[in-house]
């Protein structure tokens, strides 16, 4: 049994998914229930992972699936009807090119992988190794790694990443930016590419690795 909480957090995620497409950001959700903080979010969100009700979906940010509503046992599977319940989430089509997931902080972290937006070509030798994603770029911090504002990056999905790759960064589960990797011992520094920003570094439970650079477009009209 939910508490009016749980239940309140789940409809309006459901909601939203069914207006928009995409989940409410953190921000968001406490705002709608009037919390204090994002902390009490994330607590809810756990809660209703466990009691079946939700499900984070994996390397990507603001992704959550609705597997069935309260009072309800519908399966994550749809039921068939018309008006029967479908989980909440967007499947992206299989049209040409590398999906465009949003925005992407190279400055201040900025949330990211959100939904598809729009499709951008790439040579077929690069997708064919890895599942790929594209990534509008939002800043100045890296322009020494030639990366400016307004460029496209493709990025390949992995978890894995060395010590110098230019990486997208999910920060406290919530927050994406583009920087440099590095790993000093058991501390990640996520290292801009411009002088007028600082290094930032923080411990390995809470950086994820998202992906990593392997190409940039850039539209010069």
């Amino acid at each position: 049994m939910l508490t009016a909480k749980q239940k309140e957090l789940l409809l309006y995620i459901h909601e939203r998914i069914k207006e928009s497409g995409v989940s409410p950001s953190f921000d968001e959700m406490k705002e709608a229930l009037d919390l204090a903080s994002k902390s009490g979010i994330h607590r809810l969100i756990t809660a209703l992972e466990e009691r079946g009700f939700l499900r984070r979906l994996p390397h990507r940010a603001r992704a959550l699936e609705v597997l069935k509503l309260p009072d309800s046992a519908a399966p994550s599977a749809p039921p068939k009807g018309r008006n029967a319940f479908r989980p909440s989430i967007v499947t992206e089509g299989r049209s040409s090119g590398v999906p465009i997931l949003g925005q992407i902080a190279a400055g201040v972290p900025i949330e990211a992988l959100q939904h598809e937006v729009g499709r951008v070509s790439a040579p077929e030798d690069l997708l064919s190794n890895g599942d790929h994603f594209a990534l509008e770029v939002k800043g100045d911090s890296m322009i020494q790694a030639g990366i400016l504002d307004g460029d496209v990056v493709i990025i390949r999905r992995t978890e894995t990443a060395e010590s110098g790759d230019i990486v997208v960064a999910l920060i406290d589960g919530e927050e994406a930016t583009l920087k440099r990797l590095r790993k000093r011992g058991n501390s990640i520094a996520l290292e801009a590419a411009n002088p007028a920003y600082e290094t930032r570094i923080f411990g390995p439970d809470r950086v994820r690795i998202q992906g990593k650079l392997v190409a940039m477009i850039r539209r010069y009209a």
